[in-house]
């Protein structure tokens, strides 16, 4: 309901409103607009032209969106971590899961080099995957900036592994684009096998579970992420041995 661009064009006595309302939205989408005057220490008139900054013509359509926006954050629900694990077993180790982690491996092992990427909670499961790898011997590096210089050594016989949950964001897109255009074979473990990260890969691993968010983060869990990372390292370890 409130963007950036609109918090950031709110004067001092627009912005003490804001904050009122953020502490107090429940109580706000009831009252009427000299009771939030005298509330917040303004004038209606400044209300009035803060809620025009909101497309409201008036207070009235104001509390009218404010109440949907209170439900709408009232609807959202998160499933328990139970659930969550459950559904991916359910749909992805009937699906032929294992036989993708040694395919994974396989090519893992072959390779002298292997990158990790990933941006936000996948950069941070990517930076785990490389340590992972690294501890049971195939050493690994994760590459957080899509700009980073790569030595040509590194570009023989490499693979990179990528992390994205919807596989359509576009600094992995552009970065595993720039990989495989100077001859990094390509592993991806997405949510959705249909997206353009897997399309690019030479084996795209879907993990299948519902999509989270709660209000504007993404909290899809990342357990069947994590799960898949050490089923390839361990399975890498396994073919070294």
């Amino acid at each position: 309901m409130f963007s950036s661009d609109i918090i950031a064009s709110f004067n001092e006595l627009e912005t003490s409103i804001y904050s009122y309302i953020c502490h107090n939205g429940d109580k706000v989408a009831y009252m009427r607009i000299r009771e939030l005057a005298d509330e917040t220490h303004v004038s209606t008139a400044t209300i009035l032209r803060f809620c025009r900054k909101l497309d409201c013509e008036g207070f009235s359509e104001f509390k009218v969106k404010l109440k949907m926006h209170l439900e709408k954050e009232a609807m959202t629900t998160i499933k328990s971590s139970q659930h969550s694990i459950v559904e991916f077993f359910e749909r992805t180790l009937k699906g032929g899961l294992d036989q993708k982690v040694k395919q994974a491996a396989e090519l893992v092992t072959l390779a002298d080099n292997v990158i990790f990427i990933g941006i936000g909670s996948s950069g941070i499961l990517a930076e785990y995957g490389a340590r992972y790898f690294s501890s049971l011997g195939k050493f690994s590096m994760y590459i957080k900036d899509f700009s980073f210089p790569i030595h040509s050594k590194l570009r023989h016989n490499s693979i990179t592994i990528a992390l994205s949950v919807s596989g359509e964001n576009e600094y992995t897109v552009t970065h595993l684009n720039q990989l495989k255009q100077i001859g990094s074979k390509i592993i991806s473990i997405t949510n959705d096998k249909l997206s353009t990260v897997a399309k690019i890969s030479d084996i795209n691993i879907p993990y299948f579970v519902t999509e989270e968010f709660f209000e504007h983060a993404n909290i899809t869990t990342q357990v069947p992420v994590v799960y898949i990372l050490e089923s390839i390292a361990r399975e890498i370890h396994r073919l070294q041995e």
